[in-house]
């Protein structure tokens, strides 16, 4: 089963109390699970029991190179001829040891915000494949569109300027603020400092011409001005950008395969927003080995419970979820697996982390009462003091 959350209103959720859970983390990405690599690598580092893996070189970050899908989606029409290296690949899987599961019910966690630091997310591997064919098609410059916060939009200005093209962000906001400096804040601090040119829209505009019409118009001045533009949807989410989930799907199994005691997982849960995401793992599943099937649960803005299971999270597992897209993901797998254990029992869950950290930065003063774990250190006045001695660095 496919389980996925999109990013609407859940009415009246009720608390989830994470207690402290301490228990060892079982990390696979080799077929020795006592020991992790974390290369920036497309193929999974082997035991000598297995297939040697290869490394990528230092050319072949931000390397355009020729795309074969896998052979279970070979048959898929129109394939990318070329895609580029812009992630570090593959990003792990290990358990995620949360309290209070079903009984016998195994969850774990596909760590997608370990992607690349600036580019951290599920986007990036959309990118992958949407700016291979901005360059193939000669684009000076990019135009995409998204919220405020958007992690989309933050990731297509970074992996834009690793690849000298300009980026333009039509990014949506309260029709207060608008007209207003919109700060630097999370994602905001990453895009300007990349030099992204930003075009705010009031919500209410955004939601009468739509993101099709805006994106058009953008273009249009552009082309005036002697520019090239390729335009990317909303989350990078159309057809091309699929890709980079379905080859997601492929990296997963790979992953499965070199495992020694072979996890097979019953389900996947992800979040959906512009639903890029889902459709790719969608397809990769269901023609791919793990063969899940799809189910929606809708979810929304954040709400204060929400956001104390995300520290609360945090606190037990040292996984920090993003407020948007996992956090509400995350919490709404644990109210179904509170409210229906008997679903869940005995299952194997693959929870997808789709990243979003930057996110959170927009929420610090919603989150401020719920981390208030500080004290100035009492120290006696008995302790020797002598000027100097400790010295600042």
């Amino acid at each position: 089963m496919l389980w996925s959350a999109t990013a609407r209103l859940s009415a009246n959720p009720s608390p989830l109390h994470l207690p402290v859970f301490n228990q060892s983390i079982t990390v696979f990405g080799k077929s020795k699970p006592s020991r992790v690599c974390c290369s920036p690598s497309r193929a999974m580092e082997t035991n000598d029991d297995t297939s040697k893996a290869k490394g990528l070189s230092f050319d072949d970050f931000l390397s355009k190179k020729p795309y074969s899908p896998p052979t279970w989606a070979s048959h898929l029409k129109p394939i990318p001829s070329h895609v580029f290296s812009l992630a570090h690949l593959p990003t792990p899987i290990h358990k995620w040891n949360l309290p209070n599961l079903p009984q016998n019910t195994e969850v774990w966690l596909k760590r997608e915000d370990l992607s690349g630091m600036q580019l951290s997310g599920n986007k990036v591997r959309k990118l992958e494949f949407l700016l291979a064919e901005a360059v193939a098609q000669g684009a000076d410059c990019i135009i995409t569109i998204g919220g405020i916060q958007s992690n989309h939009c933050r990731a297509t200005a970074v992996a834009a300027k690793y690849l000298n093209l300009d980026s333009y962000l039509i990014l949506f906001t309260s029709k207060l603020l608008v007209d207003k400096d919109p700060g630097l804040t999370g994602n905001l601090l990453v895009e300007r400092f990349m030099g992204a040119h930003i075009q705010l829209i009031s919500k209410e505009e955004y939601a009468k011409i739509g993101s099709v019409a805006l994106t058009n118009v953008l273009k249009e001045q552009l082309l005036k001005e002697g520019r090239r533009p390729y335009v990317i949807p909303v989350g990078g989410s159309n057809s091309l950008g699929t890709w980079g989930y379905i080859e997601a799907m492929r990296e997963i199994e790979e992953q499965l395969q070199i495992r020694s005691n072979r996890v097979k997982f019953d389900d996947i849960v992800v979040a959906c927003g512009s639903g890029g995401t889902i459709a790719g793992l969608s397809l990769g599943s269901w023609l791919g080995a793990l063969k899940a099937k799809a189910k929606g649960l809708d979810y929304a803005i954040n709400t204060s419970e929400e956001l104390k299971f995300v520290k609360e999270v945090a606190a037990a597992t040292g996984v920090v979820l993003d407020p948007v897209y996992s956090g509400k993901a995350a919490y709404g797998m644990m109210k179904d697996m509170a409210e229906n254990p008997k679903k869940w029992e005995g299952r194997k869950v693959l929870f997808v982390h789709t990243g979003g950290l930057l996110g959170l930065f927009d929420k610090v003063d919603q989150m401020a009462p719920l981390v208030g774990n500080w004290q100035r250190m009492d120290v006696n006045e008995s302790i020797p003091r002598k000027e100097g001695i400790g010295k600042m660095f």
